[in-house]
């Protein structure tokens, strides 16, 4: 019997993660040992929740204004008697955390295999994400098994000069994910206070966009809300208090805008699936909102999902003030603009994403994922 470690650490990793763990535990040719190390603590806790999965270790790493060189450290030096321990065959790390880019590493270290879910993402920026793109990058260089959602992250790892038959095209697993979380009786208070209004949903945190480019975000979403009244907006504020600060002083006392404490991931995906449109700097919201047919915009200056911009799920706007502003209003106002980006078909799965990586495991055969 194979033994596979899953280590995950934040919450987006544990959405994309839970549905993998799920289906590999039903696999009786795979033992699944889960590890968290709670670089996120609340956030993750609230999907292990919803998933109802329960790690079998938890480093519970998180500290009060914890620094890159405080979650490496941490998870290096607590991981080592973990994998001593369970000796694992495979070990599953995802995207490109912090948690990732140490799991692996500590993995390298101890020559035990690393299985890369969501490998070959790339902006061939180093700074942008930061520190995402380094992450993934050097996952990649570590990893065993490059389990890639589309053709375009598995052209980049051959590109890098990955060998062919360690790249394994399988979907997202966010898409899995969805299957477990959107219902049609879903109900929220929020939901109520939107009411027939069209719902803007809007997440931002990103480290590269604290500071001004996140004053001219906000700025830009005001403006927009104060000028369309038949919208509202919903905001899960992320715990970050530079984030926190920068949101009362831009968009407190607006009253089309709620912000909210952040919401578990079952909340989260249905809120999507009801929304009109999303703004973002996230990266699995850039997935996930092509499936409800609700188009993206994405405020960031790069993506390492071109795919959506190449179907038009997708528009990169930046930080830009007037940027942001004109394209948010251009689709409230222009039916035809608005309906060519939430008719675009979903590039990133079919939902059997995390049945294709436990055959991979499991040594079965498998048949690529190819989207459209």
């Amino acid at each position: 019997m194979k033994n596979i470690m899953c280590v995950f650490g934040t919450r987006p990793e544990a959405i994309k993660v839970c549905p993998l763990i799920l289906e590999l535990k039903k696999r009786e040719g795979l033992h699944v040992t889960v590890c968290v190390t709670a670089q996120h603590r609340q956030m993750l806790d609230q999907v292990l929740d919803t998933f109802q999965i329960v790690p079998d270790y938890d480093l519970n790493i998180m500290q009060e204004r914890q620094t890159l060189f405080d979650i490496t450290q941490s998870i290096l030096t607590l991981l080592r008697g973990v994998l001593e321990k369970e000796k694992p065959d495979v070990v599953l790390v995802h995207g490109d955390t912090s948690t990732a880019f140490a799991a692996a590493l500590a993995c390298f270290y101890m020559q035990i295999p690393v299985g890369h879910v969501e490998a070959g993402l790339r902006t061939y920026d180093i700074y942008s994400p930061f520190p995402e793109e380094f992450n993934r990058e050097a996952v990649g260089i570590i990893a065993r098994y490059n389990f890639a959602p589309t053709t375009r992250s598995r052209d980049n790892l051959l590109r890098e000069g990955k060998k062919a038959e360690t790249i394994f095209v399988t979907g997202n697993t966010v898409i899995d994910a969805m299957r477990h979380t959107v219902r049609e009786d879903y109900t929220h208070p929020e939901l109520d206070w939107v009411g027939d209004s069209k719902l803007i949903f809007i997440t931002a945190h990103r480290r590269e966009n604290l500071g001004e480019p996140m004053h001219h975000m906000f700025r830009a979403i005001r403006r927009v809300l104060e000028e369309h009244p038949d919208c509202k907006a919903i905001y899960p504020i992320h715990m970050n208090p530079a984030v926190r600060r920068v949101a009362e002083e831009e968009l407190a006392g607006c009253d089309r805008i709620h912000i909210i404490e952040p919401i578990e991931v079952f909340d989260c995906h249905n809120f999507e699936a009801r929304s009109y449109l999303c703004l973002t700097d996230s990266g699995g919201i850039q997935e996930e909102c092509p499936s409800y047919g609700v188009p993206v915009l994405v405020m960031r200056d790069t993506t390492e999902r071109p795919e959506g911009l190449d179907a038009g799920t997708l528009r990169l706007v930046g930080t830009d003030e007037a940027r942001i502003y004109n394209t948010f209003k251009l689709l409230l106002e222009d039916r035809e603009e608005y309906k060519s980006m939430s008719n675009a078909c979903n590039p990133y799965g079919d939902g059997h994403a995390c049945e294709r990586i436990a055959d991979i495991l499991e040594g079965k055969e498998f048949t690529p994922w190819i989207a459209g």
